[in-house]
């Protein structure tokens, strides 16, 4: 390790002498200046009673929602899995037939 003044003893890294003039104090903190301190912002004022426009439109209440059929929804559910599982079959049958062909075609 080189010592930061470039200089290769140890002479920068021993104790100093215990003889030779302390090192300087440590200057004091400045103090605050006397005054008041800082209190915030100002408080807004209220808002007028009557800041809000006046509302015209009265919506109607929402209506009720349809009862659900359960059994059809069970129903079109079963129907739309098997259209998926179809799918998936089909694709998967095309790509393993493509996979095949390619693979033949590299071997023979």
């Amino acid at each position: 390790m080189s010592s930061p003044t470039g200089v290769p003893d140890d002479a920068y890294w021993q104790r100093p002498d215990p003889d030779s003039a302390p090192p300087p104090a440590k200057p004091e903190a400045p103090t605050p200046k006397p005054g008041p301190d800082y209190q915030g912002p100002p408080r807004t004022a209220r808002p007028s009673p009557n800041w809000r426009p006046p509302t015209i439109a009265h919506p109607p209440p929402p209506r009720s929602m349809p009862p659900q059929d359960m059994d059809a929804l069970d129903d079109a559910e079963g129907s739309a899995r098997t259209v998926t599982y179809g799918v998936g079959l089909v694709a998967g049958a095309i790509a393993l037939i493509l996979l095949c062909l390619l693979c033949a075609r590299v071997i023979f």
